[in-house]
């Protein structure tokens, strides 16, 4: 039905009980202008109906596309999640395997230790160690390999225990443990495969303690004594440097 036919149905209604006893109340100009305040009255009324009526429509498109939207990026969330997750777990293994091909070479071309131990039990615990690294318990790998570290002190594996230290406590949170565990690396050892990346750790270590000074130096020093490995190109981004 359109407005005008509406309005017109609403006038016939009620024009009666508006104009009792017609006849001598209202001539037909009267009458006339009163169908007209009516009709308009009326058409208004329509007018306000279908705006509120186009008004919660366009909430509720607005609040679907909202819905549709926070779907879209749960689920962008969720991928970027699982590739993190990967990502970091590919480098924790990454690593652990490559520590123990290096550990491989060293036992081969280490002397024997002064003080006999079991080698059995030596690989069993510095394995322990790493397990719990890889894992993600790094409070708990950091003490394995403290104790490794006190209870095999000519181990050939020693370098690496110490490194490893400094990763768990450094992901543990714990960083003034960590920047001493990659120093001791870096100045007991400082031929061993893992230097470069235990001054990178330090480095670490003492910006996160705050100590922005002594990470520059040690990012320095990163770059002087091991120009060519892969922390120090990481350094050279660290410092601004090309």
């Amino acid at each position: 039905m359109s407005r005008a036919l509406a309005a017109a149905s609403l006038v016939a209604l009620l024009l009666p009980a508006a104009m009792p006893a017609a006849a001598g109340v209202f001539d037909d100009t009267e009458a006339r202008k009163e169908i007209v305040r009516i009709r308009d009255a009326y058409g208004q009324r329509l007018d306000r109906l279908e705006a509120g009526s186009q008004a919660q429509l366009e909430l509720s498109n607005q609040l679907e596309t909202m819905k549709s939207e926070i779907a879209k990026l749960r689920g962008q969330v969720e991928v970027l999640t699982y590739k993190l997750d990967s990502i970091e777990k590919r480098q924790k293994d990454f690593y652990v395997d490559l520590d123990n091909r290096l550990r491989q070479i060293e036992t081969r071309s280490q002397p024997a230790a002064s003080k006999p131990v079991d080698p059995a039990a030596e690989a069993r615990d510095y394995q322990a160690a790493l397990d719990l690294l890889k894992a993600g318990k790094y409070a708990e790998a950091g003490d394995g390999f403290e104790k490794f570290t006190q209870s095999y002190p000519a181990s050939s594996f020693l370098p690496s225990a110490n490194f490893w230290a400094g990763s768990a406590w450094y992901q543990a949170r714990e960083v003034a443990k960590a920047g001493d565990y990659y120093r001791k690396v870096e100045s007991k050892w400082p031929d061993d495969p893992r230097a470069p990346d235990a001054l990178l750790g330090l480095a670490n270590s003492q910006q996160a303690m705050g100590d922005a000074k002594g990470a520059r130096s040690s990012l320095e020093a990163l770059l002087s004594r091991y120009p060519d490995s892969s922390a120090a190109q990481m350094a050279k981004q660290r410092l601004g440097k090309k």
